[in-house]
């Protein structure tokens, strides 16, 4: 049920002389996970945050620990259910649609798949507003960075804003080449739309000597983010990021220019470190680079894994898609390494979330997963134009436009309404006359009563931890009510009585 060419595309990276690829060549032609320091610094004054993800049950009984901010509703977990009146775009008010997800242009007798929206499971999610997520988002800037699938939605907010306004393509004002990169330019909310082409996230090179194919080896520079969406970053608002399928292919990994080891390479003398090791440190390498960023100061999104539905075979070899209706939520369940690529990229974020209040800057997960694992009626299947060598394949790993692909642009709407205020009174600064104000700086804050070797930590620092948490929680229900709530906080003391 795999796709591990990857989402069917045919895009080639030319082969670069690296130290790693000669390595690669010369071997096919011969027969600290960072220290992530779990520091929760309160932050001073009301926040607004977001439902995280849900708490994942695994079969198992394993479960994966997740944040639960807002206590009212996780919009992540619940039920699809009969909708009717479901699509917000055709075809006509959206001629972007390519082929390839143009599933009812194409063919596609049914529409049944367009009938079913997401009901949480103690609330309701809010549908999405077109002009309301402009006004948000005017004079701003949102980049997916990924590869197809991450395409796909960005072209399913192209669609669902067209309803207020078309925007203009300017990808060809730029050098990176509109293959791997899209840019609209929406002029009346002066919102800029990008989209990166980086598949692995991390920089990626053909390592076959036969040249790219669907199967080819390609090495990935675990330890170096793709320069194309590295060099631009820093110039966005929102950014989303998202992996998924293409790890599925052979590949060679190196750091340091050097070959460490290889995921289903197949070569001897070559240490197999499993794809879910390449995932795992692409996903930290990416973050990593957010962090490190000085000039980055945007809101990053996690889009969770996203699973194909191949049946009856894998995507070479005669699987389909060819569900009319749903899942419910009992016939299908994250598993196997599905749940192990959806669980190792939830970590690296809980970690980059963690190292990112440090620095003041914003992480959220955009928890797709479970939503749609239950879809297996919402893939192009046959009905998109996906042609290898003459033999047309079943699509079975993007998402059919409009689909139910635009649920994740109802997700990412609803936690940019609530986590991204844009605020006019939280834009000034103070500016003393004769002299320059510091900026609050968090480490050196904690320096001034950890300094002298009085610490808290061990038990001490986890009480202090989980009471601030559900104070935090309290005090953001109680902005709603007009309630005041304030911290009396003892390990502040320690600063005054020093």
């Amino acid at each position: 049920m795999k796709l591990p060419a990857s989402e069917l595309h045919s895009v080639n990276s030319p082969p670069q002389r690296t130290t790693c690829t000669k390595k690669v060549l010369l071997l096919a032609s011969i027969p600290v996970l960072l220290a992530a320091i779990p520091l929760y610094l309160f932050v001073t004054g009301p926040r607004l945050d977001v439902p995280s993800s849900r708490e994942l049950e695994i079969s198992s009984g394993i479960s994966n620990r997740t944040e639960q901010v807002d206590k009212r509703c996780d919009v992540f977990r619940g039920k699809w259910v009969h909708y009717p009146d479901g699509v917000y775009y055709t075809v006509a008010t959206c001629p972007s649609i390519i082929d390839q997800r143009n599933c009812l242009k194409l063919g596609r007798p049914d529409t049944e798949f367009l009938k079913w929206r997401w009901k949480p499971d103690e609330c309701e999610l809010p549908r999405f507003d077109a002009g309301q997520f402009l006004e948000m988002a005017r004079g701003k800037s949102l980049a997916f960075v990924g590869d197809s699938v991450g395409r796909n939605q960005m072209q399913s907010l192209l669609c669902l804003l067209a309803n207020v306004e078309f925007p203009e393509k300017i990808s060809y004002n730029y050098s990176l080449g509109t293959v791997i990169f899209e840019r609209w330019y929406f002029s009346d909310h002066k919102f800029t739309l990008a989209t990166f082409w980086a598949p692995f996230l991390v920089k990626s090179r053909d390592a076959d000597p036969d040249g790219h194919s669907f199967n080819s080896i390609m090495s990935l520079h675990l330890d170096e983010p793709e320069p194309s969406w590295a060099s631009e970053i820093a110039n966005f608002n929102f950014v989303v990021i998202s992996a998924g399928q293409w790890f599925f292919r052979p590949l060679m990994f190196c750091e340091k220019g050097e070959v460490v080891g290889c995921s289903s390479c197949k070569l001897n003398n070559i240490t197999d470190l499993t794809k879910f090791h390449g995932y795992r440190m692409a996903f930290r390498t990416a973050f990593r680079e957010l962090l490190s960023q000085k000039a980055y100061n945007g809101m990053t999104f996690l889009r969770t894994f996203s699973p194909a539905h191949f049946e009856n075979g894998t995507w070479n070899t005669g699987g389909s898609c060819a569900r009319t209706r749903p899942f419910t939520s009992g016939e299908a369940k994250i598993e196997g390494e599905d749940l192990e690529f959806y669980l190792t990229q939830v970590e690296e974020f809980r970690a980059a979330q963690r190292e990112g209040i440090k620095r003041g800057l914003t992480f959220r997960l955009l928890d797709t997963t479970e939503a749609m694992i239950q879809r297996p009626d919402g893939h192009p299947g046959h009905f998109g134009r996906m042609l290898l060598r003459n033999v047309t394949m079943a699509d079975c790993v993007h998402w059919c436009l409009p689909g139910p692909i635009d649920l994740w642009n109802e997700f990412l709407f609803h936690i940019m309404s609530f986590g991204y205020l844009d605020i006019e009174y939280m834009k000034g600064r103070w500016n003393p006359e004769g002299c320059e104000l510091p900026q609050f700086n968090a480490g050196q804050f904690l320096e001034m009563f950890t300094g002298d070797g009085t610490k808290l930590e061990g038990p001490d620092f986890e009480f202090y931890l989980t009471q601030v948490e559900e104070f935090r929680a309290a005090e953001r229900e109680g902005i709603e009510r007009g309630l005041t709530f304030r911290l009396l906080d003892e390990v502040t003391q320690i600063i005054w009585e020093k």
